[in-house]
């Protein structure tokens, strides 16, 4: 099977070369000079047989909508276009309602996995028709772990729901980041603690919080015991800001991953207005000692 991919950046590099390793002819194309296998969109496509697959692996929103409006007036009736980005769910079915004017079939797809996927593989959430996702089944299997294939992929349901279960996904993640950053912090904090990196290390086998993200919490300790070169300010990429929209839309209580979206939002303040609130507020009460500013 022969699939064009475009976005060779963090993820896509790295999946090209999984895809190789995985008998997939891969033809790319990136921006990045030193990393495209073309010099052009226009030259990928001509390269590919019909009817043709391409994935596209670029940064959602804009970028996204940039790449398939030129897709669509490049490619034929019959030809297969991917999503694997973080797009939002609403954004497939735009995109697939834009390609199928054209006749050209849209598939939307979460990968899991960040920059150890080359390794270890994706874990992938599909969603479009049945016979276009069979029809890349050889894609998805050269992808994902080995192993059983219900254990790493799922056609999880029509155009959208891919990218609806990562949107979920990563919610969760934050979740799980948040718990394990606040453990850190509690145990980083007490004095009678001596061996920090040893306690996570002694969680990763046989306790009930192991995890991939534990495991790469005792990694980050060992190559930076102090987080001295790490500042506290945190990014999100907007899933988790969309995971707690869809939470309020179906009326399904999320606090813990609405808290976490809001401890991001917390960590990129020099200066909080609502903690000094809080600060004022414990002494107006009960004569609680504040701070004074720095």
């Amino acid at each position: 099977m022969h699939i064009g991919l475009i976005g060779l950046g963090k993820m896509g590099f790295n999946m090209r070369a999984r895809l190789r390793q995985g008998g997939i002819e891969v033809t790319g194309y990136d921006r990045n000079p030193e990393v495209t296998d073309v010099e052009s969109v226009e030259a990928l496509v001509a390269a590919l047989p019909s009817p043709r697959a391409v994935w596209v692996m670029v940064p959602s929103g804009q970028i996204t909508d940039s790449v398939i409006d030129q897709l669509g007036g490049l490619l034929d009736a019959g030809d297969l276009v991917i999503d694997g980005g973080n797009s939002r769910f609403t954004e497939d079915q735009k995109h697939a309602a834009q390609l199928a004017e054209k006749s050209i079939r849209f598939v939307d797809c979460g990968v899991s996995g960040g920059v150890w996927g080359l390794e270890n593989g994706y874990g992938l959430m599909a969603g479009g028709s049945k016979e276009d996702i069979e029809s890349l089944l050889p894609v998805f299997d050269a992808l994902r772990p080995e192993g059983e294939r219900s254990d790493s992929f799922v056609h999880v349901g029509e155009v959208g729901a891919g990218h609806y279960a990562k949107m979920v996904h990563n919610g969760i993640e934050y979740g799980l980041m948040q718990s394990y950053a606040e453990g850190y912090e509690l145990l980083a904090a007490k004095d009678i603690i001596t061996d920090l990196p040893g306690t996570f290390r002694a969680w990763q086998k046989g306790t009930v919080v192991r995890s991939w993200l534990l495991d790469l919490m005792v990694k980050a300790l060992e190559e930076d015991p102090g987080l001295a070169s790490i500042d506290d300010y945190v990014e999100d990429s907007g899933e988790g800001r969309w995971t707690v929209e869809e939470a309020i839309a179906n009326a399904v209580p999320a606090p813990a991953i609405t808290a976490a979206l809001f401890a991001r939002f917390a960590s990129r303040e020099d200066s909080s207005p609502a903690n000094k609130m809080v600060s004022a507020l414990r002494n107006q009460f009960g004569g609680h000692a504040m701070k004074p500013a720095k």
